[in-house]
């Protein structure tokens, strides 16, 4: 018979340590998240067609980032985006003519922030210049220019109002702060008795246009009628004198004319005859 193996008992103090790296696990992954947080608040990228403005403890740096990657304070440090893409916006302008007509435009203004202005824009407007700077600017100088046309005029002259309207738009804005780009008038509204009326207008005109052309051209018509008659008469005038210097012009003029088919006995009254063609020159076989 076998001998039998003792068995043997663990006791609790001396069994497998695993368990001790359960702890020691967690607090890596802690320290390892924590590092990822603190990279990254360390830093920042700013995207193509924006730059970067620094704000530390709400304090605004007094120089933009330019597009790209880099560090920066972490938690107490932050870099706003500001674009200096061109940007468009759609507005409404109501405005009044010289004849006090109600005139309602709608507007697209195509503008820009230069990089010089980055920092004061964010300080001062938040980043977004176009509700509180931009649009009070434009609708001012849309107001300043139809003021001084008749609502017919406004109509008409729909380019000239919109050159106008964006110089004077530029200059309340200021060139060297915001760079309005141009100012696009996408639809003009009148009451409707006044659209009618400017309608009708238009028409009668178009047809006293068309009434003045006949007469300019029937005038035109006529004067090269009389040139003509005159051109004709001093013609026969002439003739007339080289018939009397010469008689013999008129005898060459029927030579010249003779299409061999004409008599070949040319006549006159009481004269005899003039001329006698030879038939054989014309007759041959």
């Amino acid at each position: 018979m076998r001998a039998k193996r003792p068995i043997i008992v663990d006791s609790p103090g001396d069994g497998d340590n695993s368990g001790a790296w359960v702890p020691k696990l967690i607090g890596a992954a802690v320290i390892i998240f924590l590092l990822l947080i603190v990279g990254a608040q360390a830093t920042y990228v700013v995207d193509p067609g924006y730059r970067g403005v620094r704000v530390t403890l709400g304090k605004v740096a007094p120089e933009f980032l330019k597009e790209g990657f880099g560090m920066k304070a972490p938690f107490i440090s932050s870099v706003e985006p500001v674009m200096i893409r061109q940007q468009t916006q759609e507005m409404k302008a109501e405005c009044y003519s010289s004849d006090l007509q109600q005139v309602n435009a709608v507007v697209q203004v195509l503008y820009r922030v230069p990089e010089q202005s980055v920092v004061k824009i964010f300080k001062e407007y938040a980043g977004a210049p176009f509700e509180s700077l931009i649009a009070p600017r434009v609708q001012e100088a849309l107001k300043e220019v139809t003021a001084l046309h008749t609502a017919e005029m406004i109509v008409k002259q729909r380019e000239e109002i919109k050159t106008r309207a964006l110089e004077a738009a530029r200059r309340k804005v200021g060139t060297n702060f915001l760079e309005v780009v141009d100012v696009v008038i996408q639809d003009l509204t009148l009451s409707h008795e006044l659209e009618t009326a400017i309608e009708q207008k238009m028409v009668r005109e178009q047809e006293a246009n068309k009434a003045r052309f006949a007469q300019e051209q029937a005038k035109i018509d006529a004067d090269t009628a009389i040139i003509k008659a005159k051109g004709e008469a001093e013609s026969i005038t002439i003739r007339g004198e080289a018939l009397r210097i010469n008689p013999v012009y008129i005898d060459l003029q029927i030579v010249e004319k003779w299409d061999g088919e004409s008599p070949l006995v040319i006549g006159g009254k009481g004269s005899g005859v003039l001329m006698q063609l030879p038939a054989n020159e014309t007759r041959r076989p």
